[in-house]
């Protein structure tokens, strides 16, 4: 079996030692859009959708909710190095990697992966009137149930 080496904290590298260099390129394998907060049914029918899409997740941290797309940068080469660095867009010039997820865990405060996982939170928290459970024994789902009956 191949032999797992611990990849070095933050702290333990050189002092001006690019943390890009040691890193596996996080910040270049996603994008996170920022979402309204959900209130209603229609809203979380919106996130389901999201959700029926692969390679996407919600998350919140704090109050804020979030879209997250998981997608190469297409000037990621093999090396995780950017082959667009000096033409990089102006959001990536900004980013800086004194604060960036080199050590992160990717932990949030709520992480939805499935478009179940955002129906029973729906149900959970939204208020309940007739017609809207998300397991009625109707064969026609909530969310369709509800654009019936709007």
């Amino acid at each position: 079996m191949p032999v797992r080496t611990k990849r070095m904290t933050r702290e333990e590298l050189p002092v001006n030692d690019n943390l890009c260099f040691h890193c596996e390129a996080k910040c270049c394998r996603y994008f996170a859009l920022p979402l309204e907060t959900p209130s209603e049914w229609s809203d979380f029918d919106q996130m389901r959708w999201f959700l029926l899409h692969e390679n996407a997740a919600i998350f919140t941290e704090g109050k804020d909710w979030y879209l997250l797309v998981f997608s190469n940068c297409k000037n990621l080469d093999a090396d995780n190095r950017c082959t667009g660095y000096d033409a990089r867009p102006q959001i990536c010039r900004d980013y800086t990697n004194r604060k960036c997820e080199y050590d992160d865990h990717w932990v949030y405060d709520r992480y939805f992966e499935l478009a179940e996982q955002i129906e029973e939170y729906a149900e959970a928290i939204l208020p309940h009137s007739t017609g809207d459970s998300l397991r009625s024994n109707s064969t026609t789902p909530w969310f369709a149930q509800r654009m019936i009956t709007s």
